[in-house]
């Protein structure tokens, strides 16, 4: 029986992982929180408490000699990984961190697979400060791992949608549908953009746990076939049963006035990500229509 230590376990990507040990094998859960407040009653799951950046308290942890992975959806900036390993008691096997796509330098054209180049340009503001971060925690993972005795897995999941998603994505057309009918679409865009459903990125993580064939690599999530923003809204009709009339702007007015469309507007905008490693490894991706069909019943039973 696996033991495996979580961080961010209650939210969208660590909620859905969470979910799926529990309904799939016999892990042994222990989910760490900043407060000290009990959240989740399972027999299989155990909660612990302190801030990933207090080493007193994350060296008082009673996590046994060892533990077989640490899933990681939480760690954002320099040193929160090193911080991490370097202070808890037991021994760790593997650690498998949850990157990004957009660490991979932009604007390049090329379908991108994992040893393609970092960003190096700070783009600014909370954007750029998420991308630094996980560029730099990524050059981090193979330091601290090496200096414990430990393997690694780097996952970089594409936009992801699905239940309980607080990104501003699927969220926004869903609002459009039931209350206005409508969505808005921008005739003249020609950007293109992967997505991945987030109950199949967390069958990634339990793929890549304890998986030999995946230590001491990274792997982007995603399946290589691209959407714009016409198939998108054509995969929405198809997934809510809706008719909803599509209002036209352009690429210039959503600038101009600020307009959250949640995904890449041109081609210049546009990155393209190559997933055949993870699907080499074994990795199946849910349908598109199914996977959106599903999240959208969730959106309507949440707003009930």
């Amino acid at each position: 029986m696996k033991k495996i230590l979580i961080i961010g376990g209650t939210y969208f990507l660590g909620k859905a992982f969470v979910e799926l040990m529990l309904n799939e094998g016999d892990a042994e859960l222990i989910l760490l929180h900043r407060n000290g407040r009990e959240e989740i009653k399972h027999n299989r799951i155990r909660e612990v408490f302190a801030d990933r950046h207090d080493t007193d308290k994350l060296a008082g942890l009673d996590l046994g000699e060892e533990i077989d992975a640490i899933v990681d959806f939480c760690a954002y900036a320099e040193g929160d990984i090193k911080n991490l390993l370097g202070n808890i008691s037991a021994h760790v096997k593997q650690y498998v961190f949850i990157s990004t796509s957009d660490v991979y330098k932009r604007g390049t054209g090329k379908l991108l697979n994992e040893d393609a180049d970092f960003e190096e340009r700070d783009f600014g503001g909370d954007a750029g400060a998420y991308i630094s971060g996980k560029v730099s925690l990524e050059r981090e993972i193979k330091e601290a791992c090496a200096e414990k005795n430990c393997r690694y897995t780097v996952l970089r999941p594409v936009f992801i949608f699905g239940e309980n998603n607080y990104a501003p994505r699927e969220g926004i057309y869903f609002q459009w549908i039931l209350k206005a009918g409508q969505v808005l679409h921008p005739a003249d865009a020609d950007g293109e953009f992967q997505l991945v459903y987030v109950k199949d990125v967390a069958k990634a993580i339990a793929i890549v746990i304890g998986n030999e064939e995946a230590c001491d690599r990274a792997f982007n999530v995603c399946e290589n076939k691209m959407f714009t923003y016409d198939s998108f809204e054509k995969l929405l009709k198809s997934a809510t049963g809706t008719d909803f009339e599509r209002i036209d702007t352009d690429v210039a007015t959503v600038n101009e006035k600020g307009i959250p469309l949640p995904f890449p507007l041109t081609k210049a905008e546009s990155n393209y990500y190559d997933g055949s490693s993870l699907i080499e490894l074994g990795m199946t991706f849910t349908q598109a229509e199914e996977a959106m069909k599903d999240t959208y019943e969730a959106f309507l039973s949440a707003q009930q």
